[in-house]
């Protein structure tokens, strides 16, 4: 894509075509009979730059001053270069790097629950208030990407994620120090406000170094990551709070948060696009002043006002985005308003939250749910009942590797299919994987795992049952929340483009509010409603909820045509 010029004021020609010498002293440019001579007072003309913009060539090697230095070499653009076109093995070291902080990110949310006994006799405190610290996380959590967001789109990723991750081990610190409940429950908010990014904003990662149709397997490593952590921080708290103090589960924390962060800061580099772009303006602009500095004027840019293919001009480069940009406090006011407004006037937003809402509440309710079922009906010590957790590690191992293949072999099938049909393109119409909801079709089998394990996992609550019965079903419940997670995560970025943070900010407001506030009702609903019927609540509405997927695989292209935010795709 060519530059395009914004500025430029050359001298003025006669009717015969010549220039004369007055309006040449009047524009700043020195003309002889049959070019324009570029000097150090001709006008500067500015041109947008964009990652395919051919850059220009010096219009002269000798310069203007005498007993001039050498001309300053030009400045190595290679880490400005557009994340789309960076080498696979340095993508790859990236989003394994946001996976690992997402892992350890969830690993934290689940890590809280085993020490809450041990906290509450200390402080004389209930256990449902210490898992307030729970629900305060998952508040920070869900407010803080709104605020922070903003502050990626201007500064970049890069600046935010080293920051937020500072606060993210200094909060961990606090809670493994804290003498009181209420110093817990502030820090704890601070915890989820500071490992918020490594979880909403991988997405943007991901999208910063993939287009749409390479984007399955980092997104599928991503919502591994996040419930394979998830499972991981009881599994491993359990053990810990058993056979040392609670104080230990957090500095293992620390540890382990310091390692991340510590990698973030060192090997992560910036992936937003639009920041590296201007970078490059600004690293070209300053290169372009010392030449003029030093005599050497103009670049050879193609010619708008000549009939020559290029002409001498003194450049400098701009980044539309960067003129496109709202204000700091606007862009945070948009990052605040734009979700709530997409989740009351677009039906496939408040649906696909809710859904996602209820999955993520079911995922959270397990902290309480699993240790009170395991060790009322099996007799569990509190390191045995978490270590029932090791369930929802395996399967979500096992819904990341199916989820990477699963279509590519969709993929080959309809291929094949295709050759052995006479009319090929009507097979193509009822499976399209090309269109958003082509997302969906193995959520809307695999999501009816999670009612399906639910009801598993309440009606096989018996002592005359073996232990490992249950702890499949916890298997086959994290597929299906897996599925519905990554679910919601593609077809939102698939369907509103621009508006897709807005519209992944919604539902990660819901689910993490949501998820927050189910700890809290956990024991007493299954103590209240018996263990199988909290569980069949719990089910009955999952299964209701995967009519979700089926409603848009079938009208959703009708559904995003009303739609004023994702009309503009299709």
């Amino acid at each position: 894509m060519a530059a395009q010029e914004i500025h430029l004021t050359p001298a003025k020609r006669d009717c015969d075509g010549s220039t004369s010498a007055k309006e040449n002293n009047t524009s700043g440019l020195s003309i002889d009979s049959e070019e324009m001579i570029v000097n150090g007072e001709s006008p500067i003309v500015y041109h947008y730059l964009t990652f395919e913009t051919p850059l220009p060539t010096p219009s002269s090697l000798v310069s203007t001053l005498p007993s001039a230095p050498p001309a300053p070499l030009p400045p190595n653009l290679k880490k400005y270069t557009s994340p789309f076109d960076w080498p696979e093995s340095r993508k790859s070291l990236i989003v394994w790097l946001s996976c690992i902080a997402t892992l350890f990110t969830a690993y934290s949310a689940g890590a809280y629950s085993p020490a809450a006994q041990r906290m509450s006799d200390e402080w004389h405190v209930s256990e449902v208030a210490v898992l307030v610290g729970t629900t305060t996380f998952c508040f920070g959590f869900a407010i803080a990407p709104m605020l922070l967001a903003p502050f990626s789109e201007i500064n970049g990723r890069y600046p935010v994620f080293a920051g937020a991750g500072v606060l993210f081990m200094v909060c961990q610190i606090c809670c493994a120090v804290t003498h009181s409940y209420p110093g817990m429950v502030v820090a704890r908010f601070f915890v989820g406000c500071g490992s918020s990014v490594f979880s909403t904003m991988v997405g943007g990662v991901v999208s910063d170094l993939y287009h749409a149709e390479n984007r399955n397997t980092p997104m599928a490593l991503f919502s591994g990551g996040v419930l394979f952590g998830t499972g991981l921080g009881p599994l491993v708290s359990g053990f810990i709070v058993q056979n040392t103090s609670w104080r230990w589960d957090f500095w293992v924390q620390v540890i382990t948060t310091g390692l991340v962060v510590g990698s973030v800061i060192i090997f992560f580099r910036e992936t937003r696009g639009s920041i590296l772009l201007s970078r490059k303006a600004r690293c070209l602009n300053t290169w372009y002043e010392e030449r003029e500095a030093m005599g050497y004027i103009g670049f050879d840019m193609p010619s708008t006002s000549t009939s020559e293919k290029t002409e001498s001009q003194r450049i400098r480069w701009r980044v539309k985005s960067d003129e496109e940009r709202e204000s700091i406090s606007k862009m945070i006011s948009i990052s605040v308003y734009r979700p709530f407004h997409l989740l009351v006037t677009e039906p496939v937003v408040f649906f696909f939250s809710l859904w996602v809402a209820f999955s993520w509440a079911v995922l959270y309710l397990t902290f309480g749910a699993i240790p009170l079922v395991f060790e009322h009906s099996h007799g569990f010590t509190l390191q045995q009942s978490n270590a029932v957790f090791g369930a929802m590690c395996a399967a979500a191992i096992i819904s990341t590797v199916l989820s990477i293949y699963q279509d590519r072999i969709l993929g080959r099938y309809l291929a094949a299919s295709g050759k052995h049909i006479q009319n090929p393109s009507r097979i193509r119409r009822s499976i399209d994987l090309s269109c958003p909801e082509g997302r969906l079709y193995f959520a809307c089998i695999e999501s009816v795992l999670l009612p399906i394990g639910l009801f598993w996992f309440g009606w096989t609550q018996f002592h005359s049952i073996p232990w490992i019965v249950p702890a499949l079903a916890i298997g086959c419940a994290t597929m299906g929340i897996y599925s519905i997670y990554l679910a919601t995560f593609n077809y939102f970025a698939d369907t509103y483009h621009r508006y897709a943070s807005s519209a992944l900010a919604a539902q990660s407001f819901c689910r993490n509010i949501l998820g927050g506030i189910f700890p809290l009702v956990t024991v007493a609903m299954f103590k209240n409603l018996t263990f199988q019927g909290a569980a069949s609540l719990l089910g009955g509405v999952g299964a209701l909820l995967t009519i979700v997927p089926w409603v848009l695989v079938f009208y959703g292209p009708k559904i995003r045509a009303r739609s004023k935010f994702a009309r503009e795709i299709l």
